[in-house]
């Protein structure tokens, strides 16, 4: 690991000159160590994965707006664990709901499963509005569970490429159902995370 001066030196280039290399270089040097250190919380190894790779784009996305407190290597570390912990509620929040609506069988009433289905359709309509990229990327991440490397090997594209057509699908989708997100996110727990 390298010493806490250097790292805050490459983070001030990433926050101020928008320094690419700087960001590669703390990218390489966190991203295994983060991988393990997610895995004290999630068993999934590809889940830790996307979830530091998730938290590097949080990271480079919102680079002029960060305030490091103490170092940048305690930043990375204490956003993990909120991203880890936040993944772990979403998925307790998920199972309630499963385990109230076991299987296919609604014992909810009439209205509560037209609402159902009607949030199903309005989602099913905004995923058709993205650009094709995107949908694509979006869906094999959301729907197939697979990883970044795996989306950006089926579609022979970067996993740099494929987190922003994922990131740009999660905004337009935010937008187009913005009225009905709450409920959205009730029925899919990470699906817009």
């Amino acid at each position: 690991m390298k010493d806490n001066t250097l790292l805050d030196d490459w983070f001030r280039k990433i926050a101020f000159n928008d320094d690419q290399e700087a960001f590669k270089a703390l990218f390489f040097e966190f991203y295994p160590s983060l991988c393990v250190f997610a895995e004290r919380y999630i068993s999934s190894p590809e889940m830790c994965e996307d979830i530091v790779q998730d938290t590097f784009f949080q990271i480079w996305n919102n680079r002029k707006k960060i305030e490091v407190a103490s170092s940048f290597r305690n930043l990375l570390i204490t956003s993990v664990k909120n991203n880890c912990t936040d993944y772990l509620r979403k998925q307790s929040t998920r199972q309630r709901y499963l385990d109230k609506q076991p299987g296919e069988d609604y014992s909810d009433s009439p209205e509560e499963i037209y609402t159902v289905r009607e949030l199903e359709s309005l989602l099913q309509a905004a995923l058709q509005k993205l650009p094709e990229n995107s949908r694509r990327a979006f869906e094999l991440s959301r729907f197939g569970q697979l990883t970044y490397q795996q989306i950006a090997t089926e579609m022979s594209v970067s996993p740099k490429t494929v987190e922003a057509y994922i990131s740009k699908a999660l905004g337009l989708l935010r937008e187009d159902l913005k009225d009905y997100l709450p409920m959205l996110i009730l029925l899919y727990p990470g699906f817009f995370q």
